[in-house]
């Protein structure tokens, strides 16, 4: 399937589909604690964007990077915008919530499409089922770093902005799934796929 016909699918399609290099693919609904999360980031990222040249957009403005089109949870991007409103094309930021069904894409696949933007500073992947962010940016060297964080805050490079995000302030309101309900989420996961 060419780039066209993928937008022309979405505009006619009540379901939201990925474009991977030629192929597309249905994305799966989310759970209120993964939206809840995202809302979150989205609404710390918008205050502290407000007024400045920064756009923050959460989970339906298209990402396009190379030969892939994603939807991620939260973006921020603060360069030029694109002449095409459905999409960013080089954020600085970009955020995904995991999900049971997503975490391996959200891991690998992403992660690897996600490094290979020019402009981008960060990838954040933040668990929906325990306090814990997988923080990937990118060094004054151009080199990719990571670090866990399960405490304290999140430091976020992205358009000069010098701010981060507390794990107080990602996970607010949520109500986390103690381990024996996480282990039972994901088994009643994997008998659905």
């Amino acid at each position: 399937m060419s780039v066209e016909e993928y937008f022309d699918l979405e505009e006619r399609s009540a379901t939201r589909h990925e474009y991977v290099d030629g192929e597309v693919f249905a994305m799966s609904g989310v759970t209120r604690r993964h939206n809840a999360i995202a809302g979150n980031i989205y609404i710390r990222l918008r205050t502290a964007a407000r007024g400045g040249p920064c756009r923050v957009h959460i989970s339906d403005v298209k990402l396009r990077a190379e030969r892939v089109i994603y939807y991620p949870d939260v973006l921020m991007a603060c360069g030029p915008e694109p002449e095409d409103e459905r999409i960013e094309d080089a954020p600085c930021l970009v955020v995904e919530v995991l999900s049971p069904s997503t975490e391996a894409t959200d891991r690998r696949e992403k992660l690897m499409v996600y490094k290979s933007i020019h402009g981008l500073r960060s990838y954040l992947i933040v668990d929906q089922m325990q306090r814990r962010v997988d923080r990937y940016w990118r060094a004054p060297n151009n080199e990719w770093q990571h670090d866990a964080v399960v405490d304290g805050s999140v430091p976020v490079l992205c358009g000069g902005l010098d701010l981060s995000l507390t794990l107080d302030e990602i996970y607010d309101g949520i109500r986390l799934p103690s381990p024996e309900e996480r282990l039972r989420l994901r088994e009643e996961e994997a008998a659905y796929q």
